[in-house]
C-alpha cells in the first residue's frame, strides 16, 4: 500500500474515533439531562421496584437519542 493510502486510512480511523467519542458523550449528556428533568430516580424504580414499564420507556429514549445523535454526527 502506498504511504498516502495509510495516511488516509489513519485520518479516517481518527475521525471515526473522534465522532464516536462525541456521540457517546452527547448520548450520556442527553440521558443524564432527561433523568434530571423528570421526577424520581430511575435506577431505584427499575432495579429495586422492578418497574418494567419504566425500563422499556428508558430503552426507547436511549434508542431515540442514539438515532438522533448518529444522524447529527454523520
Amino acid at each position: 500500500m502506498e504511504p498516502i493510502a495509510w495516511q488516509h486510512l489513519l485520518s479516517n480511523v481518527v475521525a471515526a474515533v473522534v465522532f464516536a467519542a462525541i456521540g457517546i458523550g452527547l448520548f450520556l449528556l442527553g440521558f443524564w439531562l432527561f433523568e434530571k428533568i423528570t421526577p424520581g430516580t430511575f435506577w431505584k424504580e427499575i432495579l429495586e421496584d422492578q418497574n418494567t414499564a419504566l425500563a422499556v420507556l428508558m430503552a426507547g429514549i436511549a434508542i431515540a437519542l442514539a438515532i438522533i445523535i448518529a444522524a447529527a454526527v454523520t
